[in-house]
């Protein structure tokens, strides 16, 4: 593994992190929400519009969809905000994992059709 990959990587990383983190400061739940949502729809359109045609370079596929995207959504923060709502409310913690794994597939299948859609001539 190259050093600058890694440090691409990071560099994103960072910013992804450091969004997720002011987005779940300001709205709580529902920005954790909105980042795995828009993330999954985000990582898919940059993968069947841009990385699959390789319309930017692979430094910056790498940055975006490792670093940037993956920084800012975290499937180990879903599955401890589940546990930690269905210990205080079971209903809201069922609610908010139905809504986050179909939210989520719907959101990349959005971003893949949007993606497939753009490339029509």
């Amino acid at each position: 593994m190259k050093i600058r990959k890694v440090i691409i990587v990071g560099l994103f990383a960072f910013a992804g992190g450091l969004l997720r983190y002011l987005v779940n400061g300001h709205w709580g739940l529902v920005g954790i929400l909105g980042c795995n949502l828009i993330g999954a729809f985000l990582l898919a359109l940059l993968t069947y519009a841009v990385i699959e045609r390789n319309l930017v370079a692979d430094w910056l596929s790498l940055g975006l969809g490792t670093g940037l995207i993956g920084a800012l959504t975290t499937f180990s923060t879903f599955t401890v905000t589940t546990i930690q709502l269905w210990q205080a409310r079971p209903l809201q913690a069922g609610l908010y994992f139905i809504v986050s794994s179909l939210g989520g597939l719907l959101a990349a299948g959005l971003g893949a059709w949007l993606a497939r859609y753009l490339r029509r001539p």
